[in-house]
């Protein structure tokens, strides 16, 4: 069982940063990949990237290449989102999960409760 509890979350404008943490409960935290989605109001939840269980590998979705880092710490049962020069369109409720290493949600079995990530105009 790994329980998740995203922070980081917040309203910034736009061209700047922001880091979210998902912090993870759970012995067995090392052995999942770790993703992160998104959800926009009226939008289905969207990939934006995905780290392996060791941290070797990582993948992202297109619009997130070059703007957005996913890394884990395994000492300290985190993954961590740095994203760099936010759009509007980045607007969304920000999800982490824990699971196979992939783009699709019903790929990953646990679920974090969201954080929010505003950006202004």
């Amino acid at each position: 069982q790994v329980q998740l509890v995203e922070s980081g979350g917040g309203l910034v404008q736009a061209g700047g940063s922001l880091r979210l943490s998902c912090a993870a409960s759970g012995r067995t935290f090392s052995s999942y990949a770790m993703g992160w989605f998104r959800q926009a109001p009226g939008k289905e939840r969207e990939f934006v990237a995905a780290i392996s269980w060791s941290g070797g590998s990582t993948y992202y979705a297109d619009s997130m290449k070059g703007r957005f880092t996913i890394t884990r710490d395994v000492a300290k049962n985190t993954v961590y989102l740095q994203m760099n020069s936010l759009k509007p369109e980045d607007t969304a409720v920000y999800y982490c999960a824990a699971g196979g290493y992939g783009l699709g949600s019903n790929q990953y079995d646990y679920w974090g409760q969201g954080t929010q990530v505003t950006v202004s105009s």
